[in-house]
């Protein structure tokens, strides 16, 4: 493509770091997409004939066939995915092929087509996050009133509901939601035509072929269309908020269905035994998101790296940008098919929650608010007279509600028997209904209103 320059061509070791087509060919629908919309324009505005503008769509469709169809020979000395449409379309409709080029530059070509199939990424995360939301206010309305420990530190805090805590994730997944629409919106501004660097002197229509590829807008100034991957590193940024999210939710996954735990039974669809121990049922799904979560923030770390030092406008350097982005955006899709999977199918044991959200003291903080409510104290007595009723629990080794009311009464006289009635972890989950509190009848507020959002 550029032999009038150079008299010889490239070592075969130039040859082969500077080819993308093993990793670009999968822009290869975008990049049909954007030439059909530049080829429209040139011809709109008298720049090609209507002529060689329809032999230009004809091949155009011709080429992306035989891609669908795998039948395309990708080449690797013809560098991109670019050059390799632009040859095939050459063979199948001659010197018209030529006149597609005109106006354009493989820089703004690519900012296009990796826009567009980047777009399309934050679409596909947006669906896959809804359908997670929705497994996981399945397993919410299942257990509005399931009386599970709420912990902090990994140690028991407070009792909670198992569709709080199921709420907490569709929380966060709504804010990972909002940060996919975000980006896609920051986006959704077409490079087309910025050329190489400068823009051209050709007529050209930007709005046009923006329209025809459902862009907002032409970018504003041609140096940064071009040079611009800021979309990409949104896209990276919200993907990695949101597998970490992922990564905590397996986490408590994996915890919870241990037998010391008991929490969640997993399917035997996402699960695997051992070569050697027949007991075995393993959260391997879980553990295989937690780790592949690590690809993600990879992603985004390289692409800050390649991009952190580069002056405007292009610079070779930016061919790196898409391998670490196509591997992220299919990791995440990955995770979140499998914790949907996971998440609809697992059973949860409301007996063994039960059991557990009653232990460790969990009702010491109601206890605490029952002396300043009932008795008058400042808090931090309270705090200190609650205190020293679980150490005295504890050295008896039972729990608070076994303490008799003369034990409790020696570490304050105002104590009455009416402490009994928040002592129980149902009393004490009822209690809590401040707005975002797990009182059951909470629970079901808030789920009643993710499912009417999500609908």
């Amino acid at each position: 493509m550029w032999g009038g320059r150079f008299a010889e061509g490239p070592h075969a070791i130039m040859e082969a770091i500077n080819a993308s087509i093993g990793f670009d060919r999968r822009l290869a629908r975008q990049d049909v997409e954007g030439s059909r919309a530049h080829a429209a324009m040139l011809a709109a505005q008298g720049i090609i004939t209507d002529t060689d503008a329809e032999a230009i769509r004809e091949g155009l469709l011709t080429v992306l066939s035989e891609i669908d169809a795998g039948t395309f020979a990708f080449s690797a000395a013809l560098e991109d995915i670019h050059m390799n449409v632009e040859n095939r379309l050459r063979e199948l409709i001659g010197p018209a092929a030529g006149r597609l080029h005109t106006a354009r530059s493989r820089n703004d070509q690519v900012a296009t087509d990796f826009r567009l199939w980047t777009r399309e990424q934050c679409d596909a995360a947006l669906d896959s996050i809804r359908r997670l939301q929705g497994a996981l206010l399945a397993q919410a309305e299942a257990g509005a009133d399931w009386v599970m420990p709420g912990f902090t530190h990994l140690q028991t805090a407070q009792p909670v509901t198992w569709g709080h805590h199921m709420l907490a994730y569709v929380e966060m997944l709504g804010r990972d939601a909002s940060r996919f629409a975000d980006a896609r919106a920051r986006m959704n501004e077409s490079p087309l035509g910025a050329a190489a660097l400068a823009g051209t002197s050709f007529p050209i229509d930007r709005d046009a072929t923006a329209a025809a590829l459902g862009f907002d807008r032409p970018c504003a100034n041609s140096l940064d269309a071009v040079s611009d991957r800021d979309f990409a590193l949104d896209f990276l940024g919200a993907a990695s908020i949101c597998a970490m999210h992922l990564s905590r939710l397996a986490e408590e996954l994996v915890i919870w269905s241990s037998a010391q735990f008991r929490f969640v039974a997993m399917s035997d669809s996402f699960s695997t035994g051992s070569s050697i121990m027949p007991q075995k049922k393993n959260p391997d799904a879980a553990e295989l998101i937690r780790a592949k979560i690590g690809r993600i923030f990879g992603a985004q770390s390289a692409l800050l790296m390649v991009m952190k030092g580069l002056p405007l406008a292009y610079s070779k350097d930016m061919q790196e940008d898409k391998e670490q982005v196509f591997d992220a955006a299919d990791t995440l899709m990955l995770a979140l098919a499998a914790m949907t999977g996971m998440v609809a199918d697992m059973n949860a044991n409301r007996d063994a929650m039960r059991a557990a959200a009653g232990a460790g003291f969990s009702t010491a903080t109601d206890l605490a608010d029952w002396l300043v409510r009932e008795a008058g104290l400042p808090f931090r007595e309270a705090h200190h007279v609650t205190g020293s009723l679980v150490a005295r629990a504890e050295s008896k080794g039972c729990d608070l509600p076994d303490l008799t009311l003369e034990e409790m009464q020696a570490a304050h006289p105002l104590i009455t028997g009416g402490v009994r009635d928040v002592l129980g972890v149902d009393n004490s989950v009822a209690s809590r209904t401040s707005y975002g509190g797990t009182a059951p009848d909470n629970v079901r507020v808030q789920i009643a209103r993710w499912k009417e959002y999500l609908a």
